[in-house]
């Protein structure tokens, strides 16, 4: 380790000894060694952001992420080495030196967390805050076969850090295991009224966070991956299988182009708001790629911000969609893993390249959990990503430590509930949701029927609503339906508001379970449309074609 540049500054001994001396014993991190990247502020010693001409000014008081980290037990050990002002995903543009990957020399060690990355990797700490702008975290995660938590947007606190892009910086975990992230992303969520952007995490999640999530997507196309890439890429495809109960192929290509827009349109502007005033004048204090780049910032006019602002706003609009059914999606981290002479023959090209799968993420207001999966054929770590909706950090944790191998979190109990299978007009964002929601219940999971069910759509004024029918002869593959946790008390109140032919009943599911749910008897479905080909209502919905086959037949 002591050949790599991972270091800015590293504590004395007698200072870790004292903080150390301090600890709780109860504490839940109590002793556990971290590291801090050099953008973030610790107390005593400046924050030079990979710049040496900020060394000599030491920070007031310790980032908000900090400060928690220290309550609940842990111990700073340094500042680790980064690409300069957090502007870069390779880990080469700092003064201080390039890091490479633990697992070769000749590879970059990804960035711009790269010192956090590398220590971790390496074993001088269990965990190391980062940060997450375009990547930053999960990047250096996968090129050192570690996991980068990067919660939802404001969940953590950004006071004491120096903004890359204020609106869109996560402060982010490096840790070898997900279990050991779990109880430092726990004491870092917490809302910050010093931070004009903290959130707090919702008493309730989003209607359409699944608390346990069986139903992944994947791009539905051949992504441009480096030949090493692809062939680990397919092996993950396969391991996913044995994870997810449904993989479900979306068109990734809106999230992808979002993404761009981080490089390509008007959020250089941002950047140099925050970090120009640091680039006059230039000297070898300065990493000549992240000042150009930067620099272009200044010149940005204002409409183009606010036509890049409308674009972003239709984009995130068509990625919606995709979560209407599935849990999270998958992708790889990266599209390859560029050597050191490969970013230095193109340095602004190949750092574009490795941000492909995560720059979209904060843009479009999304969690996401990068862990290791397995080695391309060269030996050389090969990560994956799992991205979900704001404030769907919980459950995406418990499907990343399922990706690993390690068990889920303990379930909270949920005395006096029901679960309740819904196929229509209650599914999350249809009209009737709402019933669900103001009654206090909450998504438990997504799922399909058992086979044997089809589906009908029903006659009748107001709102469309479907029937579910066990006929028998129903696809192998079932029906979509959620499963909701619903309050003893208000299935009653909910039955009362099904017209008839609907009625309550028992719907098997594809995991050999049976919950409680609307179906309807076939005599029911005589003057009905058969939508079973869509394959569940929200797609029938939209597809809004001629029945499948005529009812009754």
């Amino acid at each position: 380790m002591s050949e790599q540049p991972l270091w800015t500054l590293q504590l004395d001994r007698s200072e870790v000894d004292e903080l150390a001396g301090r600890v709780d014993p109860e504490a839940p991190l109590a002793g556990v060694r971290f590291a801090v990247k050099d953008n973030i502020d610790l107390a005593g010693h400046p924050t030079t952001a990979a710049c040496p001409a900020l060394a000599t000014k030491p920070a007031g008081s310790s980032a908000t992420a900090v400060r928690l980290l220290l309550e609940a037990g842990a111990v700073p050990v340094g500042k680790t080495n980064l690409d300069q002002f957090a502007t870069g995903l390779v880990g080469t543009r700092s003064p201080y030196g390039a890091c490479h990957s633990v697992a070769s020399p000749a590879h970059v060690s990804g960035g711009s967390s790269s010192g956090s990355a590398v220590a971790v990797a390496g074993g001088a700490v269990p965990l190391a805050l980062a940060t997450d702008t375009a990547g930053s975290g999960r990047v250096p995660a996968a090129f050192n076969g570690i996991v980068g938590v990067k919660p939802t947007r404001g969940l953590v606190s950004n006071t004491g850090v120096m903004p890359a892009v204020a609106d869109l910086d996560c402060v982010t975990t490096l840790t070898r295991s997900v279990a050991a992230a779990r109880p430092a992303v726990a004491a870092l969520t917490r809302a910050d009224p010093d931070d004009p952007r903290s959130r707090p995490m919702p008493p309730r999640p989003p209607a359409g966070v699944a608390a346990r999530m069986r139903v992944v997507a994947v791009p539905d196309a051949d992504l441009d991956l480096d030949p090493p890439h692809h062939e680990a890429w397919r092996a993950a495809l396969d391991r996913l299988r044995g994870i997810a109960a449904h993989v479900v192929p979306v068109d990734v290509g809106p999230f992808l182009e979002a993404g761009r827009l981080l490089y390509e349109g008007p959020w250089l502007a941002a950047r140099y708001a925050a970090v120009g005033h640091y680039l006059e004048p230039d000297g070898p204090h300065l990493d000549p790629t992240v000042r150009r780049i930067v620099l272009r910032g200044r010149d940005i006019p204002g409409p183009d911000v606010f036509a890049g602002f409308e674009r972003l706003a239709a984009l995130r609009r068509q990625t919606e969609a995709v979560w209407a059914d599935v849990d999270a999606l998958l992708l790889p981290t990266t599209p390859g893993h560029p050597r050191l002479a490969e970013v230095a023959a193109d340095p602004v090209g190949v750092n574009a390249r490795v941000g492909t799968f995560t720059t979209f993420a904060n843009l479009l207001d999304l969690c996401a959990v990068a862990v290791p999966a397995g080695q391309r054929a060269d030996g050389l770590p090969f990560g994956v990503q799992f991205v979900a909706p704001a404030f769907a950090d919980a459950p995406l944790l418990d499907l990343a430590a399922a990706w690993c191998g390690e068990p889920a979190a303990a379930p909270p109990a949920q005395p006096g509930t029901a679960l309740l299978a819904v196929a229509g007009a209650h599914l999350s964002g249809l009209p009737l949701n709402h019933e669900l929601v103001s009654a206090g219940a909450r998504l438990a999971f997504r799922a399909r029927t058992a086979p044997g069910y089809r589906l009908y759509r029903l006659s009748g004024p107001g709102v469309p609503r479907p029937g579910l029918v066990r006929t028998g002869d129903g696809p192998a593959d079932g029906i979509a339906v959620e499963v909701w946790q619903v309050p003893h008390q208000a299935v009653g109140a909910l039955l009362d508001t099904v017209p008839a032919p609907l009625g309550l009943g028992r719907v098997a599911l594809d995991d050999g379970t049976s919950v409680a749910g609307f179906i309807t008897a076939e005599h029911g479905v005589r003057d009905a449309t058969d939508v079973t080909a869509a394959g569940g209502w929200r797609a029938a919905l939209a597809a809004g074609g001629p029945p499948s086959r005529p009812a009754g037949s």
